[in-house]
């Protein structure tokens, strides 16, 4: 059993400073406002036109850009993600994937939890003694399902019926395509205090990298920290 650090990859290329972002946004929006000889090659009409756009909830045009990113996950999170409906997925199969195979090293992935507990306020109070056991109980149910997927392959079980003993904490790659607006959707729940602390652990240094790419966009969501 391989213990895995949650994480994200920006798959779509984004220009220098974001501009060209917003700058498509801008020449589609301004067809509405028949504004086209307001635009400026510098970016900055594009950067006050979309910020109107945010301010005014006139965020129909924001449909028209889109971004692809790859998280690493366990399978728990990932079932709160595909939960946002207006986006593409493409998902690690477990029924089709073999873990047992030596391309994987005959082991399972699991997302480490030990930056869940600490990002969760109701878990902040507890003595390090407690804690270090929550994670020993973790640990040792994690090898449990190794164990038994691993002997259910080797009876002759196929992929797809041995993943059932597979835990949520099982690692996946999850690549989530959506447009901007619902990628502010997502950010204004997924790094909010009271969402799942382990999608937090993701979600938040997200925004945060967002936020300094491409102006103007993300920059009214607050987000709350991961610290």
């Amino acid at each position: 059993m391989n213990k895995i650090k949650a994480g994200y990859e920006i798959l779509t290329p984004i220009s220098e400073g974001g501009i060209r972002e917003l700058q498509h946004i801008e020449r589609i929006g301004r067809v509405c406002y028949k504004s086209e000889d307001r635009i400026t090659e510098d970016g900055e009409s594009a950067k006050k036109f979309v910020k109107m756009l945010i301010s005014a909830h006139h965020e129909a045009m924001i449909e028209h850009s889109t971004l692809s990113v790859l998280f690493t996950v366990d399978r728990g999170v990932s079932h709160e993600m595909v939960r946002h409906r207006i986006a593409s997925f493409a998902q690690e199969s477990t029924r089709y994937v073999n873990y047992s195979r030596d391309k994987f090293g005959g082991a399972i992935n699991v997302i480490d939890l030990a930056p869940g507990i600490a990002l969760d306020a109701k878990m902040k109070g507890m003595s390090a003694e407690t804690i270090a056991a929550v994670l020993g109980e973790w640990e040792q149910a994690m090898l449990d399902a190794e164990r038994h997927y691993m002997r259910m392959i080797e009876l002759g079980a196929t992929a797809q019926i041995a993943r059932s003993v597979l835990p949520n904490s099982t690692k996946t790659n999850i690549t989530i395509t959506a447009n901007y607006r619902e990628w502010r959707a997502y950010f204004r729940l997924r790094t909010a205090s009271d969402a799942h602390p382990q999608i937090r652990e993701v979600s938040v240094p997200l925004l945060a990298e967002l936020k300094e790419r491409i102006p103007v966009i993300f920059d009214d969501i607050e987000g709350e920290s991961a610290a």
